[in-house]
């Protein structure tokens, strides 16, 4: 498990590049104007669930995502945010960054904190305490009334 939060905290500083995903550019719907109907600026980036650099712990997750292709066993993002096709590149290899650390955070237990312990184990000693109380607050609410009606014995 250290080991995975150690490839984590390397992978969050990095960036995705180019050459490690497969990249294809289409014409883009929205601003530009005339531009839109002659540069393809629509980019989609497709990357294979078992790469060797994606670790075999985030597969699962990754195969959970509404990116993934099931066909092709790949993960498809597609970014036309921007009118630039480098900027929406990088706004894909962005995507696919997020996605890869979300789906490796689902997989990576974490083991609470002893503060965190300690909290859990005082709720559950007050809440015992207070079902104890209720319960006593019950039972001496029925033994008067069974003392105080004389009549019915």
């Amino acid at each position: 498990m250290n080991n995975a939060r150690q490839w984590l905290e390397q992978f969050k500083q990095q960036t995705i590049p180019r050459s490690m995903v497969e990249l294809s550019f289409a014409r883009s719907s929205g601003p530009g104007g005339q531009n839109v109907n002659k540069v393809n600026t629509k980019a989609s980036v497709r990357c294979s669930i078992k790469e060797s650099w994606i670790p075999p712990w985030a597969q699962r997750a990754l195969r959970a995502s509404p990116h993934y292709v099931p066909s092709s066993d790949t993960i498809l993002v597609t970014s036309t945010v921007h009118r630039s096709q480098s900027q929406n590149v990088e706004d894909c290899l962005s995507k696919l960054h997020a996605i890869i650390v979300d789906a490796a955070i689902k997989e990576i237990k974490t083991e609470p904190s002893e503060a965190q312990k300690a909290r859990v184990r005082q709720l559950e000693a007050a809440e015992n305490r207070r079902r104890r109380e209720q319960k006593m607050h019950l039972k001496t609410k029925k033994q008067s009334r069974s003392a105080r009606g004389g009549a019915w014995d």
